[in-house]
């Protein structure tokens, strides 16, 4: 969408009800995020995912900004991300300026076991952390059993993952990992994953039900589909 259209979409999402916001794919830039975070301090879930315009000065300002976030989705397309060097800024951001956060998506990412460890030291409440793609960071299962047992990591290997030139087939977790959903409702956190079909259909029939103020933008169909017809699905 055009900066004037994020402009006037933004503003609208500052509603004071507002706690779910999903912008993945939008062509913001930090300078939008900047001018309009002061008016999103009661987002406890956001969705930045694909977003190739904007960087570490748009996490900064929402860091800043919005103390009531528990939930960030910055997962970035693998093609967007092979073969350029690491990458640290936006992770840094992340860890100085979102303490409270705990769940956080960071799918191939180009970050490094040290800005890694550095979210986790900082985001001491952090429950689920997504490093699917992110090749170079690299996490022991057993220092993450030891030093954070509550933890669940994703990644860094993922089923048919993309890593330079070709895809593979790969197990989704480590060893210690498992992958754990989640859902926001009236700003709470709730782990929403039950092997029970009776009680995921409740769940299902609930959330229809939801008068939740929560905003969606997807901006038309994947540009990478035109590249080799492989899409990265959008975020949970």
């Amino acid at each position: 969408m055009s900066c004037d259209l994020s402009l006037v979409f933004l503003g609208f999402a500052s509603t004071g009800s507002l706690q779910t916001l999903r912008l993945p794919r939008s062509e913001i830039s930090d300078s939008i995020v900047e001018k309009t975070a002061g008016r999103l301090s009661n987002i406890t879930f956001l969705d930045l995912s694909y977003c190739g315009k904007i960087g570490f000065r748009a996490l900064e300002a929402i860091g800043k900004n919005c103390k009531m976030l528990v939930a960030l989705c910055r997962n970035m397309h693998p093609l967007d991300t092979a073969g350029k060097p690491l990458l640290d800024d936006e992770a840094c951001a992340i860890a100085t300026t979102m303490p409270r956060l705990k769940h956080l998506e960071m799918a191939y990412h180009l970050i490094s076991t040290g800005s890694a460890l550095q979210i986790l030291s900082s985001c001491c409440e952090l429950e689920f952390l997504d490093l699917r793609g992110c090749w170079d960071v690299k996490l022991e299962d057993k220092f993450l059993k030891e030093k954070y047992p509550k933890l669940k990591v994703l990644g860094p290997l993922v089923l048919d993952y993309f890593e330079r030139n070709e895809w593979e087939d790969c197990s989704d977790f480590s060893d210690a990992s498992e992958y754990l959903a989640w859902e926001f409702v009236a700003g709470e956190l709730e782990d929403y994953y039950d092997d029970d079909d009776e009680s995921y259909a409740e769940m299902w029939d609930d959330e229809g039900r939801l008068e939740q103020l929560e905003l969606r933008f997807y901006e038309g169909i994947d540009h990478h589909e035109d590249a080799g017809g492989v899409g990265w699905p959008p975020s949970p």
